[in-house]
C-alpha cells in the first residue's frame, strides 16, 4: 500500500526515513517493469528517536514522543522538559540526536545558557561532536541543555506558526487536520 501511495499521489519526490527507504526502492523498480521514465526520486534521512525512554522512532500515536509542526512554544517546551536526556549517555539520547540532525544543521551552532548550578555563562558549540564531548563528561548537563534545545526548535518552528496564525485558509487546514483521530 505504501508503494502504491507513491503512484496514486503522483509523487515525484519521497521523502521519508529510512525505515521506508525499501519501499522507495520498490516504487523505482516497479517503474522499471512498466517502463515509466520518469521515476520518483528518494529522499531518506535518518530516523530521530522519539523523545522518551525506549522509543526507536517518533511515533504519531503518542503526541508526548514527537515535536510536530504545529506544536506551540509551550509545548514544544514541555515535551523537551520531559525527554529522555540521561547525564552523560549520548548513544540513545534523543535530545542530543534533536540537536545533531535538526540543530547544527540548520543553524550550524548551538549556544548552551549554563545554569547557576552549572557556573553560569553562555557556551557555543559550533561542532556536534564538541558538544556530545561535553555532555558525555558531565561539562554539560541536561538542565542546560533542554531549554537551549527548546529555544532552538522553537525558533525553526515560528514561522510555521506566523503562517497559520495570519493566513485563514492555513488556519482553517490546520483546524481540519487537528480534528481529525489518530490511529495506530
Amino acid at each position: 500500500m505504501q508503494c502504491a501511495d507513491i503512484f496514486f499521489l503522483k509523487a515525484d519526490i519521497c521523502q521519508l526515513g529510512m525505515d521506508q527507504r525499501k519501499v522507495n526502492v520498490l516504487a523505482r523498480e516497479y517503474c522499471d517493469s512498466i517502463k515509466k521514465k520518469l521515476k520518483p526520486i528518494i529522499l531518506s534521512h535518518a530516523m530521530l528517536p522519539g523523545l522518551l525512554e525506549g522509543q526507536e522512532k517518533m511515533s504519531k500515536s503518542d503526541p508526548n514522543s514527537a515535536i510536530f509542526m504545529e506544536d506551540s512554544r509551550a509545548e514544544v517546551e514541555t515535551k523537551i522538559k520531559k525527554a529522555f536526556c540521561p547525564p552523560g549517555v549520548v548513544e540513545g539520547n534523543p535530545c542530543l540526536a534533536y540537536c545533531r540532525f535538526i540543530v547544527f544543521p540548520w543553524f550550524g551552532e548551538m549556544d548552551v545558557e549554563k545554569g547557576a548550578k552549572s557556573g553560569g555563562g553562555t557556551v557555543s558549540f559550533e561542532r556536534f561532536e564538541d558538544l556530545a564531548a561535553a555532555f558525555a563528561s558531565g561539562e554539560l548537563h541536561p538542565g542546560d541543555l533542554k531549554p537551549a534545545l527548546a529555544k532552538a526548535i522553537n525558533a525553526i518552528l515560528q514561522p510555521v506558526r506566523d503562517h497559520f496564525e495570519k493566513d485563514e485558509r492555513a488556519a482553517g487546514l490546520l483546524k481540519k487536520v487537528k480534528g481529525y483521530k489518530v490511529t495506530k
